[in-house]
C-alpha cells in the first residue's frame, strides 16, 4: 500500500489528512505528484493492475473530472474485462460551506452514482470516515471517498478502535423513529438529526454511507415503518444519490406511501462564493426541519 496525490507529503494535505505520514514512512510510500491528476490517476490504476494498493487524494473533489475517462473506462471495468482485481481507492474532499466557490465546493459523488465496477461511499461521522476507509482499503475493487470539507472541520468523536471497518454497501439507522424517514448521507447526517430533534416528531434518519451501490433493502424497510420519505443531500438536485433513492420509492415503496415522497437539495446551480448566497444555496436544520414539518403535514 502506498499514498500519492498532490501536496500530501511536505504539506501533509490540503486539509492536513495525511499529516505526519511522510515522516512515518518515507519518501517510498507518501509520493508528492505534480497536479496532473490524469497522470497519477492513471499511474495508480496501473500500480493497482500490478498487484499494488494505492490510496489516492485529490486536493478538490471537483477536480475528479480531469481523471474522469481513466476512471470510468479503465478503472471502473478492469474487473468486468479480465477478471484482474483492482484494489484502488480515490478520497475526495468534497462539499461546500468553506466559500470555497464553483470550482472548490461541489459534490460530484452522482457522476459516478450508477457506473458499474465502482463502490462510492460518503461517510458521515468520525466512525465511518475511519471505518469505510479501512473497509475501501481492504476491497479489491475501486472504491471512490468523499469526504466532506466542512466535516473535516466540524466533527469530533472519540476514535474508533484500531482496525475498526464499516462494511460497503450497507446503510445504517442513525436515529430511530415512526413519523418518517430522512434518506441521507456525507453532511447531510448531522444536518438531518439536528432537524429531526427541532420538528419534536418522532424522524428516523437513515444514513446511507455508501451511496453505490445502495442499500436497498434498508431503505425500504424503513420508509415501510415511517410510510413518508426525505431525500436530502448536498449535491445538487438533479444529481448525485437523490434519484436513484426516489427511483426505488416509487418502484418499490409505493404501496406504503402516506405522502409524496420529498425531496431537500440545492437548486441547480453551481455553488456560490459570496457566502450569503451560500448559506441560502445549501440546506440548513432550519429548511430541513421546515421541509420534514410539510411531509408530516401532509
Amino acid at each position: 500500500m502506498f499514498l500519492l496525490g498532490e501536496d500530501i507529503g511536505v504539506f501533509g494535505g490540503a486539509f492536513g489528512a495525511t499529516k505526519g505520514l511522510l515522516d512515518e514512512f518515507g519518501h517510498d510510500r507518501v509520493l508528492d505528484t505534480p497536479i496532473s491528476e490524469e497522470g497519477f490517476v492513471g499511474a495508480a490504476i496501473g500500480a493497482a493492475w500490478m498487484g499494488e494498493r494505492p490510496v489516492v487524494e485529490l486536493q478538490f473533489a471537483d477536480f475528479v473530472t480531469c481523471p474522469f475517462d481513466v476512471i470510468v473506462t479503465v478503472a471502473a471495468k478492469t474487473h468486468w474485462r479480465s477478471g484482474l482485481a483492482l484494489p484502488l481507492v480515490i478520497r475526495m474532499p468534497s462539499g461546500g460551506g468553506i466559500r470555497g466557490g464553483p470550482f472548490h465546493a461541489g459534490s460530484p459523488e452522482g457522476w459516478f452514482v450508477g457506473q458499474p465496477g465502482l463502490k462510492v461511499v460518503c461517510p458521515g461521522t468520525v466512525e465511518d470516515a475511519y471505518g469505510l476507509l479501512r473497509a475501501a482499503i481492504d476491497d479489491p475493487d475501486p472504491v471512490l471517498v468523499f469526504e466532506h470539507k466542512g466535516l473535516y472541520r466540524r466533527t469530533k468523536a472519540t476514535p474508533p478502535p484500531t482496525g475498526h471497518r464499516t462494511p460497503l454497501g450497507r446503510a445504517a439507522v442513525a436515529r430511530e423513529g415512526s413519523d418518517a424517514t430522512v434518506v441521507t448521507y456525507g453532511s447531510g447526517v448531522p444536518l438531518a438529526l439536528a432537524a429531526a430533534e427541532r420538528t419534536g416528531a418522532d424522524i428516523e434518519v437513515l444514513d446511507l454511507r455508501t451511496v453505490w451501490p445502495l442499500d436497498e433493502a434498508t431503505v425500504l424497510a424503513s420508509l415501510e415503518k415511517t410510510s413518508r420519505v426525505l431525500v436530502l443531500q448536498e449535491a445538487a438536485r438533479s444529481t448525485g444519490a437523490a434519484g436513484l433513492v426516489l427511483s426505488l420509492v416509487a418502484r418499490r415503496g409505493f404501496e406504503h406511501l402516506d405522502a409524496p415522497p420529498a425531496l431537500h437539495a440545492p437548486p441547480d446551480t453551481p455553488v456560490p462564493f459570496a457566502p450569503e448566497l451560500e448559506d441560502v444555496y445549501l440546506p440548513s436544520v432550519e429548511s430541513t426541519a421546515a421541509e420534514l414539518d410539510r411531509l408530516l403535514a401532509y
